[in-house]
């Protein structure tokens, strides 16, 4: 797919209000100009029981990365690391991720850091991922916390496709505080979609949509207290031959994933010394299609602990290993 026709579509699906903000001009270069259009094309492939092998990338500024890393406990699982050495999403800004595992591939993405969204007067950002998992494969989008700062207004979209027998995770966390001296949720809009399909069947539409300023995030029908988000989204449609698990067939997956995953969870709430300190839901979805986890809690740390703890326990569940150890910090 080329970056324009990217664009194009990328109009096409524009929130009514971000449509508004993309007439906005800047001062500076114009939004989607050169070095703020960033893509990152990765595909991966396999052969048989071999390692998963990085075979086709293309990259745009800022995004960059050095090849693949194989430290992961996953048997034939390859790590790419999508580095941005900007220091953050600007005004204007349109970054593109295109991810496609192969049969049988076994892949997994994340960044460098966090995702720091600044300060903005016009226009709009968009971070938008794609992810494509063929039969067989396993695909991960964990990149670290989106962190939003004063005034910005960020779109983020994710678009999954998966084949039979296919698995794609995806994790979020939403830091709404930013990293200057004021108050959270002071951002200016705060857009975040996501949607899964199985053969082209719509198995998954999750959407946030914050506008601190027409309602306060923090009533008891958003998020309440809590000052950080998190969501965790394990899509694994149920093909009737065990997906892509090592012999660890099951008639009841998607409830088992979920049980699993819920008790990992309570027993960690448990024993937090100050009690309840991240409130933690787990839901199956429709069709046995997999499950959603989400997360408030009062520091991005504790959400992002907890949410590692859910996706180290959905691993064991589908692949038998853990998650990998986090080295970015």
């Amino acid at each position: 797919m080329s970056v324009d026709h990217a664009a194009t579509e990328e109009v096409a699906r524009l929130p009514p209000a971000f449509e508004e903000y993309a007439g906005e001009p800047l001062a500076q270069a114009p939004a989607a100009g050169p070095g703020k259009n960033g893509l990152l094309e990765a595909t991966f492939a396999r052969a048989g029981e071999g390692p998963t092998r990085l075979v086709r990338d293309r990259t745009e500024v800022p995004y960059h990365h050095t090849g693949t890393l194989d430290t992961d406990p996953a048997p034939g699982l390859a790590t790419l690391v999508a580095q941005e050495p900007t220091g953050g999403v600007a005004q204007g800004d349109r970054h593109r991720m295109v991810l496609e595992a192969r049969a049988g591939a076994r892949a997994h993405v994340t960044t460098q850091s966090a995702t720091k969204v600044h300060s903005m007067d016009a226009n709009y950002a968009h971070l938008d991922a794609s992810l494509t998992a063929e039969a067989g494969s396993f695909l991960e989008s964990v990149p670290g916390p989106t962190i939003v700062n004063e005034d910005a207004r960020c779109l983020q979209t994710v678009s999954v496709d998966l084949a039979d027998g296919a698995v794609a995770i995806v994790a979020d966390v939403l830091v709404p505080d930013g990293l200057s001296d004021h108050e959270p949720f002071s951002f200016d809009h705060y857009h975040s979609r996501i949607e899964a399909r199985h053969d082209g069947r719509l198995i998954c539409a999750d959407a946030v949509d914050l506008r601190p300023e027409e309602r306060d995030p923090r009533d008891p029908a958003s998020v309440g207290e809590y000052g950080a988000v998190g969501s965790l989204y394990v899509f694994a449609p149920d093909s009737g031959d065990g997906r892509a698990r090592d012999d660890r067939s099951d008639e009841n997956a998607t409830e088992t994933l979920v049980e699993t995953v819920h008790e990992r969870l309570a027993t960690l709430e448990s024993e937090t010394e100050e009690g309840r300190s991240v409130q933690a839901g787990v839901s199956a979805l429709p069709r046995d299609a997999g499950a959603i986890v989400r997360l408030l809690g009062h520091r991005e740390a504790d959400v992002t602990g907890m949410l590692r703890a859910a996706w180290d326990e959905t691993r064991r569940e589908l692949l038998g290993v853990g998650a990998p150890a986090d080295r970015r910090y």
